[in-house]
């Protein structure tokens, strides 16, 4: 075997399990449907080193009927469902160059939009259904052309999650403060979390006087990441929750291998060094956090 095709094994090599959490915590952001494997092994991966619960998170129309169908089937898992910030340009818009990275689709305009979002709002009414996300703004793929479509998805998201009570999932790139500007607007549900919180100590400090919770993943742990430990050590203890975002973001030492919910531990752990307190006692925080986040 070459020298090339060992680093090509390595980087799709799945990592190996951590020692087990003394105390159960929940991932409270992943994508089991974009993971290798079934959903029962990943889940009992992840119980065996105390992740217990997970919330798998929907991206189009397609993903979330997904996660709602693997919600009612697992007690151990929850379902935010959502069109995510990049999905909503691309139903507009259609995407004839590939931009997104998602395949090519034809412009359907607005109306199919409101009409991908009529699904989703059906969707959050079912009792398992714990969340309206992954939506919000993200200004790293989508350009200019794609901001309207975006924010009206985003706008509209807040609502059903408020008329459902059900907590509101935040994915926020590179956009900050229209963010927080349509929160203040519409007028942010009662619970709402900022997934992969990718902001500094200054916003975490404003997002703790909105009472907005803030969810950490592994990039918490690479090394070009010192604003995102900044954030973690100001951050309130109340207001604290993990996830992987998995495939996504899995964390040192393991970067560019697949993420699952199993590795939690790592990040926990990572959050523990940054905030000085022991693991167990920073777990037992997550989880209630992350309950109450959620409504389970």
């Amino acid at each position: 075997m070459s020298s090339n095709a060992g680093r090509n094994a390595d980087t799709s090599a799945a990592p190996p399990l951590p020692a087990p959490l003394g105390v159960p915590v929940a991932d409270s952001h992943t994508h089991l449907d974009m993971q290798s494997g079934t959903v029962e092994e990943a889940l009992a991966k992840a119980a065996s080193v105390g992740v217990t619960t997970v919330v798998q998170v929907g991206c189009d129309v397609r993903g979330s009927r997904w996660a709602a169908e693997t919600a009612a089937a697992h007690d151990s898992v929850h379902a935010a469902v959502a069109l995510h910030p990049n999905e909503a340009p691309r139903i507009v818009h259609g995407d004839p160059d590939n931009w997104s990275r998602q395949g090519a689709r034809k412009a359907g305009g607005a109306a199919a939009l409101d009409e991908a979002l009529a699904e989703i709002d059906r969707l959050a009414a079912l009792p398992h259904v714990k969340g309206v996300g992954e939506t919000g703004l993200d200004y790293f793929r989508t350009g200019p052309e794609g901001k309207e479509a975006q924010e009206y998805s985003f706008r509209a998201h807040v609502e059903m999650a408020k008329r459902h009570g059900k907590a509101l999932v935040i994915h926020d790139r590179d956009a900050h403060a229209d963010v927080l500007r349509v929160l203040k607007e519409e007028g942010a549900p009662e619970r709402t979390v900022f997934h992969c919180y990718s902001g500094d100590a200054e916003m975490a400090e404003i997002c703790a006087r909105a009472g907005y919770f803030m969810s950490f993943a592994g990039n918490v742990t690479f090394k070009n990441a010192q604003n995102l430990r900044d954030a973690v050590a100001v951050a309130p203890a109340e207001l604290i929750l993990v996830e992987t975002d998995a495939p996504f973001l899995t964390p040192a030492p393991y970067r560019g291998r697949p993420n699952a919910p199993y590795l939690v531990p790592v990040t926990v752990r990572a959050l523990a060094a940054v905030r000085g307190v022991h693991e167990d006692a920073l777990a037992t925080a997550l989880a209630a956090n992350t309950a109450r986040a959620f409504g389970y």
